[in-house]
């Protein structure tokens, strides 16, 4: 079988199952169902017919969203990579990321945690972060910070900057 004719299938599947209009489909079919039980007298079979539909639809459903969510992920994860690698001053080590074993990755997860916490009490204490949301308060909190270092040469840098 294409791996090609199955993408574009699933792809188009998740598409249009994800619409409203089949949602509603998918509503009036059980009502219909639960309409014509007293007409089967609510038998074995009658219930059978929802069970047994609902299940297989369920289990081929699974592969194609799993299908069409890999490949997004797989798409996002390349496009995220080509930002990091665009973007001067950016850690190249995290390119394929995604790759790493556990380990590994939570390691790099509590370097950026740590990273987070200092910038959090920096901005308590009126400092500024490249990654604020605050604006008006970065060049306000910059100056400030200058002031209180002595503005002289050799004081830290008031960003963090990238070590190669």
């Amino acid at each position: 079988m294409n791996s090609k004719w199955f993408s574009n299938f699933a792809s188009y599947l998740s598409t249009m199952t994800g619409r409203p209009g089949t949602f509603v489909v998918a509503v009036s079919l059980v009502i219909v169902w639960a309409i014509t039980g007293p007409f089967f007298h609510y038998s074995d079979t009658w219930q059978l017919v929802i069970n047994t539909s609902t299940t297989i639809v369920t289990f081929l459903m699974v592969f194609l969203i799993q299908n069409t969510q890999n490949r997004d992920t797989a798409a996002m994860q390349i496009k995220l990579d080509e930002l990091i690698r665009a973007i001067e001053g950016a850690h190249n080590a995290l390119l394929d990321l995604e790759e790493l074993e556990e380990k590994d990755l939570t390691r790099f997860r509590k370097q950026y945690e740590n990273l987070a916490k200092e910038a959090r009490t920096a901005l308590r204490e009126g400092g500024s972060d490249t990654d604020s949301p605050f604006v008006d308060n970065r060049e306000a909190g910059d100056e400030r910070r200058d002031a209180d270092n002595g503005g002289g040469a050799g004081d830290k840098p008031t960003k963090r900057e990238r070590k190669d």
